[in-house]
């Protein structure tokens, strides 16, 4: 099949589906409580792409190119069925399916997502110290209560887990250490990730970043590290192992490194918005397409469409003075990151 290529000549393999845009944590950089609280409305349930329309577009964009999906929230697992999707994207031949949770509820449900197919799964964890996991996450939940979850992955075969942290000057700095001290001589890797200005509520500034060559050298420095080749075309982590031998880490740098040009994800939005780049301010409405009696070769022709036009490049403009505007972005929380 040749690869469908936008107008960047960046092909199309990855597709991120956000399956509810509900959270049972409020990350400060993702739905701080002051704008996701109590009387915010969340979709109606009616208005949740459902599983089978989810496998449609999934089928159209695999008949395009892509070959690994990653479910997104929100919080993934809070949405019911969760695995009865994954063992029905399971049965399409030669798709990945991977996971992205905060792992609250990752301890219950390890058994039973491996059981349905899912071939790995990774975590969001911005702290091991309970007060800074509080601050960071807004949530009563306990940080151990993420932590069993990670070794129930594990043990559950869902591995090799990996653990996401944004890292956020002045808030948990200290962290980037205890965790690669947490996790070192594990089979979980550990990838950091330079604070992004995603969506339009987190009050991003450019001097909270701390960027991937400070955040390398302050481990460096204690767990002396060397670089890692990509493992394939368009690994947005730069990974490097520790030269003991202890396992490896990842840096995903958006701000100071941006990796536009090999980027290769489209997201679909838990009301079936799909987007071309994590920091878009619209999408193209498929759940309408396909309520209104679309059949798969209009939704197909209609990806194909979108992703051939494609010129998004916003991280690799972010700094620049005539770069894309600081207007409204969806959130991160409405299409996953």
């Amino acid at each position: 099949m040749t690869a469908l290529l936008d107008a960047r000549g960046r092909p199309l393999r990855d597709l991120r589906i956000s399956l509810t845009d509900r959270c049972n944590f409020r990350c400060v950089y993702c739905m701080p409580r002051e704008m996701f609280g109590p009387d915010h409305a969340f979709l109606p349930t009616e208005h949740l792409l459902s599983f089978d329309e989810i496998e449609r577009v999934t089928r159209a964009a695999m008949r395009l190119g892509v070959r690994k999906v990653r479910l997104t929230g929100g919080e993934p697992l809070l949405r019911d069925g969760v695995d009865a999707l994954i063992s029905s994207l399971k049965s399409l031949d030669g798709l990945e399916v991977a996971m992205t949770t905060n792992g609250a509820l990752l301890g219950t449900h390890a058994d039973g997502l491996a059981r349905a197919g899912l071939d790995r799964v990774t975590v969001s964890l911005d702290s091991t110290d309970p007060e800074t996991f509080r601050r960071m996450s807004d949530t009563r939940v306990p940080v151990k209560r993420v932590l069993d979850g990670i070794e129930s992955a594990t043990t559950a075969g869902l591995g090799p887990v990996k653990v996401n942290v944004v890292v956020r000057r002045g808030v948990n700095d200290a962290s980037v250490l205890d965790l690669a001290r947490t996790f070192r001589d594990s089979p979980v890797t550990v990838r950091f990730i330079e604070y992004m200005d995603v969506g339009s509520t987190n009050r991003w500034q450019l001097d909270q970043v701390i960027g991937a060559a400070e955040i390398a050298s302050t481990i460096d420095a204690v767990y002396p590290l060397e670089p890692l080749p990509p493992r394939y075309d368009g690994e947005v982590a730069r990974r490097y192992r520790y030269r003991d031998g202890g396992g490896e880490i990842g840096i995903i740098a958006s701000v100071t490194r941006p990796f536009c040009g090999d980027c290769t994800r489209a997201r679909l939005s838990a009301d079936g918005q799909i987007y071309t780049c994590l920091f878009a301010g619209s999408g193209t409405d498929l759940r309408g397409l396909m309520r209104s009696g679309a059949d798969d070769a209009t939704v197909e022709d209609t990806l194909r469409r979108l992703w051939s036009v494609r010129v998004d490049r916003y991280s690799e403009l972010r700094s620049r003075s005539d770069g894309p505007s600081r207007g409204e972005k969806v959130e991160m929380s409405y299409i996953g990151g």
